[in-house]
């Protein structure tokens, strides 16, 4: 299913959020920066910070995607071709796909000088997963692409989080795709049972649509540990706790649908409850001002980005950021 676009600009995350999503703290911020703060990393090879000119507080894109085909319909849809050309323009540009689990906590062990990059996938679409009759990802998915760019750029980690519902990738089957994905490093998150639109239901209903989400994943793969959602058209639940927690969940990360990229999760800045996330598009596509392509030149036009010093157990940024550092992770800070 396709979500509304909202052409949200510079300002995107400002403007979603009071639209329909908390500006403020989530319920789980203090606990999850408390969390993150003690989480340890294995460990990468790190360098001086002003060597590689590490910023830990600088900005990271989370890149949505829905459906892969060749006859593109939607703002939502793109090609096998765009798919594979937009993974090797990060590659080339030095960025190294993490886990929106592993982002939203503060977990991002990628060499120094390299930029996180979060890849997101929703609605369980066919064209993202695919497995052949002897278990191998079928060519021009989603997952195939994925696997080979990080072959041909041995930097670029293949792992990526997918957003599912209920009786996800029903040519291969739900048990059978998302234990590949798991097998393979991928994260298996939630997008709600049937991608309800839960600012239309009540707190009760919304719980509900959520937990249903939960239930399918865990009973495909049983001893799965599910913590990040993607709300479903960016809706935001009310109250927006109930996208956090529920009676049989608790996610570290709930994610929107637009438009700009979000801060670290080491900034003060960073909410936990309302990750916003960047559509892919090409430089000429419908809004575009939004999407991708233009956000990838922004970010490699200006001195804002995630840049890694390659120790993930510090932060590192330049001294004059000091005042964005969240007070969670001051005894790891590393200003220069």
């Amino acid at each position: 299913m396709r979500h509304p676009l909202v052409p949200l600009g510079a300002l995107a995350g400002a403007a979603l959020l009071a639209s329909g999503c908390s500006t403020g703290p989530s319920p789980a911020a203090g606990e999850l920066h408390a969390a993150a703060s003690r989480a340890a990393a294995s460990p990468v090879a790190a360098k001086a910070p002003a060597d590689v000119g590490a910023n830990e507080l600088g900005q990271v894109p989370v890149l949505m995607y829905h459906q892969l085909t060749e006859s593109p319909a939607s703002v939502y849809d793109r090609t096998p071709a765009d798919f594979r050309a937009e993974l090797e323009r990060l590659a080339r540009e030095n960025y190294v796909p993490v886990t929106a689990r592993d982002f939203q906590t503060g977990r991002i062990g990628i060499p120094a000088g390299m930029h996180p990059v979060v890849l997101t996938f929703d609605d369980s679409t066919n064209s993202q997963v695919r497995l052949t009759p002897d278990g191998m990802p079928a060519p021009e998915t989603a997952v195939a692409i994925l696997t080979e760019t990080a072959k041909k750029y041995p930097a670029f980690k293949a792992v990526a989080t997918f957003f599912v519902n209920a009786d996800a990738f029903s040519a291969t089957g739900s048990a059978k795709a998302l234990t590949w994905l798991k097998e393979h490093g991928h994260e298996v998150a939630n997008h709600t049972g049937r991608h309800e639109n839960l600012r239309s239901l009540d707190q009760a209903g919304a719980a509900r649509a959520i937990s249903a989400g939960q239930q399918a994943i865990e009973k495909a793969v049983p001893g799965t540990q599910v913590t990040s959602l993607a709300l479903p058209f960016g809706a935001m639940p009310q109250p927006a706790g109930v996208a956090t927690r529920g009676t049989d969940y608790r996610y570290d990360g709930v994610y929107l649908v637009g438009a700009n990229p979000s801060v670290s999760p080491f900034a003060k800045a960073f909410t936990p409850g309302a990750i916003p996330r960047i559509r892919s598009a090409g430089p000429k596509d419908e809004d575009a001002e939004f999407g991708s392509s233009r956000w990838l030149d922004k970010l490699a036009a200006g001195k804002n980005r995630y840049v890694s010093d390659g120790d993930p157990n510090t932060v590192a940024f330049p001294s004059a950021s000091q005042n964005e550092l969240s007070p969670a992770f001051a005894k790891r800070a590393r200003p220069y």
